[in-house]
Order: C-alpha cells, then sequence, then structure tokens
C-alpha cells in the first residue's frame, strides 16, 4: 500500500489571502479538519486552518500567503500520510487502496481492473479492460469482497451483468 493518500484535489484559489478551495475526496468532509499537514505536488504543507461546507473543503497553508501563489496549486492532488489518516471501520476503503485492482467474478474470470471511482450516493467504479471502459454501482450484491492487500475486488458476475454500462 502506498504511504500517501489522496484527499483531495485542489479547485481554485478562495478569496484573496492563499486559502485553497479543495474537491474533497472524502466519505466524510469534516475529515479534513484533522489533519496537521498536507502534501501538495511533492512539498509539505502545515496546515494553517481547514474549514468545509456540502461540497468543498478550504484549506490556509503555510507558504500559501496570497491568491497568485494559490493559483500556482490549482489542479494538483493534496495527500496526507497515511498514517496521519483515521482508521476506517470494518469493509470501508480509501480510493486509492481500491484503484489498481483486479475485477474477478465469482466463477473465477478476470474482468478487467479498477481505473477510477466516482463519488455518488453510491459510489461507481470505473474497471477498464483492455481498450473498453465500463462502469457499475458498489452496490450490495455487485461488490462480493474487497481484498486490498491482494489487489482484489471480486464481483457477482450475474448482478455485475445486470447493471454493467459500458463507455
Amino acid at each position: 500500500m502506498q504511504d500517501k493518500i489522496v484527499i483531495g484535489q485542489i479547485l481554485k484559489p478562495q478569496g484573496i489571502r492563499g486559502e485553497l478551495k479543495i474537491k474533497p475526496l472524502l466519505d466524510d468532509v469534516a475529515l479534513v479538519k484533522k489533519f496537521k499537514k498536507v502534501f501538495v505536488g511533492g512539498t509539505e504543507y502545515k496546515v494553517l486552518s481547514a474549514r468545509f461546507d456540502a461540497s468543498a473543503a478550504y484549506l490556509a497553508l503555510s507558504g500559501v500567503a496570497d491568491r497568485n501563489a494559490a493559483e500556482l496549486l490549482r489542479g494538483k492532488e493534496v495527500e496526507v500520510l497515511r498514517a496521519d489518516a483515521p482508521a476506517l471501520e470494518e469493509g470501508r476503503y480509501y480510493i486509492v487502496d481500491v484503484i489498481g485492482c483486479s475485477v474477478i467474478a465469482d466463477t473465477g474470470e478476470r474482468l478487467g481492473e479498477i481505473t477510477d471511482i466516482l463519488s455518488a450516493h453510491t459510489d461507481i467504479y470505473v474497471m477498464q479492460e483492455g481498450d473498453k471502459e465500463f462502469m457499475f454501482p458498489a452496490a450490495d450484491g455487485v461488490i462480493a469482497d474487497v481484498d486490498v492487500e491482494n489487489k482484489i475486488v471480486t464481483v457477482n458476475k450475474v448482478r455485475l451483468m445486470q447493471v454493467l454500462v459500458e463507455q
């Protein structure tokens, strides 16, 4: 597993004092307040303040003093050390741990690889096999097991075929 996990992406500067508007990649956006340091583009920043609303998080970072400095970070990922991330309850996983997992049917057949996860009421898994891309919901009955240690997502093939969408 990776030693850092992505918790968001910088959307844009917020205001003139260097605050950053972040698209959170966390189930609970309030978790952004728990981090004391983050990494952007490989550089470590101390978190001076963090706040959030229903759709975004806002971070003020040391060394990002104005809008111009914040603009240079637009589009970059915000990472934290895995050791600083809160432990997840049973059956929950960080997105970074699921991306790259092989998708295996309960029949043993390899169907593809998870390339992305889109956040929605029920997460949407993006699977690629060759040059084809598919999407399916991470719903009960579709996902049989997630084994992040061995990088395998096992799916119920019958149920998957009912909800699978080719892009």
